[in-house]
């Protein structure tokens, strides 16, 4: 798409555009069903300029599941800082269920991109394995104990996977009530 006369590139704007782009696209429908020119059209870019800004696909898929975790990781991590003890913990499935009740909800992008991938490429799978890392990480912040966080972790997942699949939120109360013993 040709600049208007009169205005300026901004190479950072255009690659965020793209990426906007992307992630509605690839959230909504999965990284295998959305084309190259398909987010270029709806990112109003040329497939050139995308390829400017991404070498391929593969690596307009990275930054999306890069994106999507730094985006994720950091909710999580307001969420549980908005609450005290015990409850910073269960506060995270609170806040999942809201999410898995979202019209728009289509399960974990990291899991969903790693399966898409079918071990084909790589950076999938790891960006997702590191994505779980992050997880487990503030888990075992929360709860100083590291068998604990990796319990959490699967109840985690587990809703996620649940919620998408039965299209039923209440996963996360369900996974919630499991962590609420745990933690006892």
């Amino acid at each position: 798409m040709p600049v208007a006369k009169g205005e300026t590139l901004d190479p950072a704007a255009t690659r965020a555009k793209i990426l906007d782009a992307a992630t509605r696209l690839f959230y909504e429908r999965g990284t295998l069903a959305v084309g190259v020119s398909e987010v270029a059209e709806a990112a109003g870019v040329s497939k050139v300029t995308l390829y400017r800004h991404f070498e391929n696909k593969d690596d307009l898929v990275a930054e999306f599941l890069r994106r999507r975790s730094d985006r994720v990781s950091a909710w999580l991590r307001e969420v549980a800082d908005e609450a005290e003890g015990p409850e910073r913990v269960l506060a995270l499935f609170d806040a999942l269920e809201q999410w898995f009740a979202e019209p728009a909800f289509r399960g974990c992008a990291l899991v969903n991109g790693a399966v898409e991938s079918r071990g084909v490429q790589a950076a999938a799978r790891e960006i997702a394995a590191q994505h779980l890392e992050r997880h487990l990480g503030l888990l075992r912040e929360l709860t100083g104990d590291e068998d604990t966080a990796r319990q959490l972790l699967v109840l985690v997942e587990g809703a996620t996977t649940v919620a998408f699949v039965k299209g039923d939120p209440r996963a996360a109360r369900d996974a919630r009530s499991i962590a609420a013993r745990l933690l006892s």
